[in-house]
């Protein structure tokens, strides 16, 4: 008798619901995007969505907050009888059109650039082989390639793609902005300045524009960082608990701690860290070493300082030390870490609305002498998608006329202290995040401090 083969019928792996982020979810997630595993824009993962609704926290209308950034931009550069506004750092053109292309890649080898017309009018010019990658976002009416400006690209002839790329801008400036040639730009290699300034424009500074439009933040963006701040403070907490079990055991390199903080940044839909500030023992001072292979030991601090670009692309900028070990902190380390808390505690105090940037440095907490000499190198900064404008100097590194300006509401800072003994062997590092609100501030920042290190034994 002829048996036939029995065939087992193929399972679908296409099934729509196998392609969605959140199954749970229908076309779209809580932030107005595509519900897509498959989808260009990068996004946070099903990791992150399930932690802030754990939490509570409110997601950001993206489609709202994109327009929001669009519209501010505009106007800020109608305000100053601008024609347009030419971008090619990699940060503004995320602010402007929340699209990204090989990020870290592209800070070196400048390829991407976005003119926005003072009618709105928004161009980007992408790699070659991708335009699609901003697609997405209704508010880029153009895609097209052409601005990669750097002599490895282009070799000895950077001056033809570079008359080619200026009669373009020419040409939009003027359909869209009545040939009005006064021209931000913000950072462009020098044959492109050359070859825009050729064709009769008036060169004026496009990071003043961009740094004073981003420092106020709307509903969106704060909603926005706060699920970027969730997200970084929960990976904070994996690489606490991996310090704490592995140090001990006498082979956890500085570099083993740091990669975790990196991993669950990934996981969460994060995209990189900007340094590698984590040191141990008395490699943290002089402060500023990048964590490397040595073994951290037991009974020993542990300090680092995140600078993570994290869910939807906000930095997520704060610093923690840590008293790893089985014995308590000598009683220096306690009154330095003490002391740093005092420091962005005191300083936090003095925020809000209306508050001159000169009274901030002013009327600043004073760090002991001997900590004085290895003191941060601000006392606070402002912070979005990466550290930005302003900058709060301390009273001996103030420049007259440099920061002459108030507080707003929407504006976020990051509250400094590094405590650093002169001839020292540690430094305690500590910053918060900090929101200015219509009434004072609110602190973004949940992360406990060190008990130990704060005394608490």
């Amino acid at each position: 008798m002829n048996l036939k083969k029995i065939v087992e019928p193929k399972v679908n792996n296409h099934f729509r619901e196998n392609r969605k982020i959140d199954p749970s979810q229908g076309a779209t997630l809580g932030d107005k995007t595509p519900n897509n595993k498959d989808r260009v824009e990068i996004g946070p993962t099903k990791l992150a969505y399930s932690e802030w609704q754990k939490s509570g926290l409110v997601l950001p209308d993206l489609p709202r907050m994109r327009e929001y950034r669009w519209k501010r931009l505009t106007d800020h550069v109608v305000q100053r009888g601008y024609g347009g506004l030419l971008l090619f750092d990699p940060l503004n053109i995320r602010y402007a059109t929340d699209s990204t292309n090989m990020q870290l890649w592209n800070t070196h080898n400048p390829f991407r650039a976005v003119l926005l017309c003072s009618d709105g009018y928004m161009v980007i010019w992408d790699y070659k082989n991708s335009p699609f990658l901003s697609e997405f976002n209704p508010l880029v009416k153009e895609q097209r390639s052409g601005a990669d400006l750097f002599y490895f690209d282009r070799g000895d002839k950077i001056d033809i793609a570079a008359d080619r790329f200026s009669n373009e801008v020419r040409t939009l400036i003027a359909e869209h902005s009545q040939s009005n040639m006064r021209l931000a730009v913000d950072k462009i290699m020098l044959h492109g300045l050359r070859s825009l300034e050729a064709q009769g424009f008036e060169i004026m500074e496009g990071e003043e524009v961009t740094e004073k439009c981003r420092s106020i933040k709307g509903e969106d963006e704060i909603l926005a960082m706060r699920c970027a701040s969730e997200a970084c403070e929960n990976a904070i907490a994996i690489m606490e608990k991996e310090a704490r079990s592995e140090v001990p055991k006498g082979n956890t390199s500085e570099d083993d701690i740091w990669a975790v903080l990196h991993a669950e940044n990934i996981k969460r839909g994060g995209e990189w860290i900007e340094t590698r500030l984590l040191a141990s023992g008395p490699r943290t001072n002089p402060w500023f070493q990048e964590c490397g292979p040595r073994i951290v030991q037991n009974n020993e601090i542990v300090a680092f300082d995140t600078d993570l670009v994290g869910s939807y692309g906000i930095c997520v900028d704060i610093s923690r030390t840590w008293w790893i070990g089985d014995r308590p902190p000598r009683p220096d380390m306690i009154y330095a870490m003490q002391h740093a808390h005092e420091h962005i505690m005191t300083n936090m105090e003095l925020l809000g609305p209306g508050i001159h940037m000169r009274d901030l440095t002013f009327k600043s907490h004073a760090l002991d002498e001997n900590f004085n000499k290895g003191k941060y190198g601000c006392l606070m900064h402002g912070v979005g998608l990466c550290d930005e404008w302003p900058l709060i100097a301390y009273p001996d590194k103030f420049v007259e006329g440099a920061y002459e300006y108030v507080l707003e509401p929407g504006m976020v800072l990051c509250v400094e202290a590094l405590v650093s003994p002169e001839n020292g062997d540690f430094s305690i590092k500590l910053e918060d995040q900090v929101l200015i609100t219509e009434s004072g501030y609110e602190n973004l920042t949940k992360y406990p401090f060190d008990p130990l290190l704060m005394g608490n034994f």
